[in-house]
This record gives structure tokens, C-alpha cells and sequence, in this order.
């Protein structure tokens, strides 16, 4: 049996990495065979192997299958802009086509348990009138929503599960990633997400000072997705 997910949040640097990168290490601790994509980054660092991105690696960190950095991030820019902005500038041409043939390759090697990351939320741009969320329907997969919980992120999140709905998509389940610790009325704020989300809750990932995939892991109810 083999599950695959497409991983989008609220908006970015809400931990959309951090969540994947623990749920593919409670995948493992499970006994789960495990792949990842990050079809596109921008913000990669250049080194002596080439542009590498620290989102990429620690996916690639909790992947048991023996697979290559340039098959998890087929598409890597240096600026740390949006990635549509990153390729126009490179001269690449980013489309849906220039993702789908490279995560599909992923899953196509069957894992148990396989996660693709998007990059930002939902519609980010690609070229043209494209957006991320397109890879994601052109791969129909069910999605995983990063909540970043915060001031504002009620909004954000049944907004963004309107759009995955309207796209003909399953929402699976949802993480609530404590990114603001110093949240008023925090535990009203979740209850009110648990309300409106009509898909279990994965987690509620509190702000950890080391936030490894390890640390993370503990706070994921991966039998959640079965639901």
C-alpha cells in the first residue's frame, strides 16, 4: 500500500518543511519506506555540488529510498525571491510540464509513504497564468495544509481549503504549527480551525527552540491520513 501528498501552506515561512520533514520521519519510525520532491526552490546556497537548498536536504534527510539531491529539487534558484521571478531571471522556463515529469519519477519508485513540498502557498505563480497548485491537480494528489497560527491564519486556512476544494482536490488533514508562541487566545484560535476544517487534525507542533524532524515527529498523528 502506498500513499502519496502534496504538502502546501498558509503562506510561507509558516514550517511547511519542518511538518514534512516530521511526518516523513514518523513514516520511518513506523517502518514505512519514504521519498520527498521539492519540485522548485529559490534562497539555494551555492556549493561545490552545485545550488542546494537547506528545505530540500532535510526532506532528502528523512528519505529511505536511495535517491539523488537533483531528483528531489529538479529546479533550484539562488535568489531568495519567488521562484516564478528566480527562472524568469535564469532563463527557465517554469511550467507545470518542467515539475510534473521529475515528481512523477518519484512516484513512480512507490515509496509507502511519499510527500511532495510545495513552495509558499497555495497559488504560487509559475509561468504564464500557472500556478503551483496546478502540479498538484495535474498529479492529483491529496493534500497535507501547514496552518502557520498566528494573527490572521483562521482566514488563511479555510480560504486556502475553499481554493484546494474548488480545484477538485481532497484535503486530508491539516498541522497546526505554532509559529507565533505569544498567540492571544490561542487555544479558542485552534478550536475554531478544528470547527472549520471539515478534515482531521495531523498535529499541533508547539514553537520548539530545536525544531528537528525528530523533535517534530512525536507531535504527528500519521494514522490521522487513514481517516
Amino acid at each position: 500500500m502506498t500513499a502519496a501528498y502534496f504538502v502546501t501552506g498558509t503562506d510561507t515561512e509558516i514550517g511547511k518543511t519542518t511538518v514534512a520533514a516530521g511526518l516523513l520521519h514518523a513514516a520511518r519510525m513506523a517502518g514505512l519506506s519514504t521519498a520527498a520532491a521539492k519540485p522548485v526552490a529559490s534562497g539555494c546556497q551555492r556549493t561545490s555540488d552545485g545550488l542546494r537548498n537547506d528545505d530540500a536536504l532535510a526532506l532528502l534527510g528523512e528519505c529511505t529510498l536511495a535517491l539523488r539531491y537533483e531528483e528531489v529539487n529538479p529546479l533550484a534558484f539562488e535568489p531568495a525571491i519567488a521562484p516564478h521571478l528566480a527562472a524568469r531571471e535564469a532563463g527557465v522556463l517554469l511550467d507545470v510540464e518542467a515539475l510534473r515529469g521529475p515528481v512523477q519519477a518519484i512516484l513512480d519508485k512507490r515509496a509507502d509513504f511519499t510527500l511532495v513540498e510545495g513552495a509558499g502557498g497555495w497559488r504560487v505563480p509559475l509561468a504564464g497564468e500557472a500556478a503551483l497548485s496546478d502540479l498538484a491537480i495535474a498529479l492529483d494528489l491529496p493534500v497535507i495544509l501547514v496552518v502557520g497560527v498566528r494573527l490572521g491564519c483562521i482566514n488563511q486556512a479555510l480560504l486556502t481549503a475553499e481554493a484546494i476544494a474548488r480545484d477538485g482536490l481532497v484535503l486530508a488533514g491539516w498541522v497546526a504549527n505554532l509559529v507565533d508562541p505569544q498567540m492571544s487566545r490561542l487555544e479558542e484560535n485552534l478550536a475554531t480551525l478544528a470547527e472549520r476544517l471539515p478534515v482531521p487534525c495531523l498535529g499541533r507542533v508547539p514553537h520548539l527552540s530545536q525544531a528537528t524532524p525528530g523533535a517534530v515527529a512525536p507531535y504527528l498523528k500519521l494514522a490521522a491520513l487513514g481517516r
